[in-house]
């Protein structure tokens, strides 16, 4: 318990500093949230503008102190001020439409090319010099090659050369969003190939750490003396070497799913893909300074609690760091 003990204060620390970091960089930047919606609209007159002003807080009164703690009620009550690109809606409300495009998009396919990248890694090694291993430098390309270089190929391959499946977007024009079936499928069959981007560029590192470890971990003493007990080959491979093997792999697992809200931006932008990273490039050329904020609020402190999901993880999963000596 030390150990959880003493992440969770580090974790603490690290996300009260990027709450910080976010309420200060507004006010040290130019320009604000009110200036973004005089250039979208020159002709207001003072009424509006001190309306405005009052809205997005640009001329709140009192200390920096006393700003502050306001701020933070205001991330106690989820109200992260109105988006200035779809005012006057609340960031909020947009963060909470476009987020779960991206963590089911991009947490299905992280999930998929852990799974898959693990097992083949785990059989690459078993059977090393095989076929599959001698394939594995190809994989290692695909994952060098960028998320917009290989996201264009496959929209040329399935979209414009075969047509099985359409350009972009999150769904059919005319369907509704909602829980029926049309909805749902049409939204699977517009994310297959943004999901077929990701598995492919992210396979190969799950694939590669996963069989160096595990070449490793079959040369143990203790996986040999299974095998000379004449335990089958798929319990020697799979109870005692991958069992052990997968280890940093869980770790790197558990810290990606932090990294799903983050999304994949270019792919997103590619595919005109409705989910955070596409609302985020909109906030970014629209000046949408709250949005900004707090969309960059949301990804830190997912990442943070993905950090400490792995740091947990690996706690469970390995008991030699159950000892307070070896931290």
């Amino acid at each position: 318990m030390w150990f959880i003990t003493r992440r969770l204060a580090f974790y603490a620390v690290a996300a009260w500093v990027a709450i910080t970091v976010n309420f200060a960089i507004p006010r040290v930047m130019p320009g604000n949230a009110v200036d973004a919606m005089l250039a979208k609209f020159p002709n207001l007159d003072a009424n509006s503008l001190h309306a405005l002003q009052a809205e997005f807080g640009t001329h709140a009164h009192g200390s920096l102190v006393s700003q502050y703690f306001s701020y933070l009620g205001d991330l106690a009550h989820g109200n992260l001020g109105l988006s200035v690109n779809q005012y006057p809606a609340n960031v909020t409300t947009v963060i909470a439409q476009t987020l779960p495009w991206t963590v089911i998009l991009v947490g299905v396919a992280t999930i998929i090319s852990f799974a898959l990248g693990t097992l083949l890694g785990i059989v690459c090694a078993w059977r090393r010099g095989g076929w599959l291993d001698r394939f594995l430098p190809a994989f290692t390309f695909l994952q060098a090659t960028p998320y917009f270089f290989l996201a264009l190929i496959v929209i040329e391959l399935f979209a414009v050369s075969w047509g099985l499946f359409p350009f972009g977007q999150g769904y059919s024009l005319g369907t509704s969003p909602g829980w029926t079936w049309s909805f749902i499928s049409s939204a699977a069959y517009h994310s297959f190939l943004p999901a077929l981007t990701i598995v492919l560029t992210s396979m190969a590192g799950w694939m590669l750490q996963m069989r160096n470890v595990m070449i490793t971990t079959i040369a143990e003493d203790y996986v040999l003396v299974a095998q000379a007990k004449g335990l089958s080959p798929g319990r020697v491979m799979f109870t005692y070497a991958a069992r052990n093997a997968i280890l940093p792999n869980l770790a790197g697992f558990a810290l990606s799913l932090g990294f799903v809200v983050a999304g994949a931006l270019v792919m997103e932008i590619v595919f005109s893909y409705p989910g955070i990273g596409l609302t985020l490039y909109n906030a970014v050329t629209s000046d949408d300074f709250p949005l900004l904020q707090g969309i960059f609020l949301v990804i830190s402190l997912t990442v943070l609690a993905a950090c400490l999901v792995a740091d947990i993880v690996y706690f469970l999963a390995d008991p030699r760091t159950r000892t307070r000596t070896a931290y």
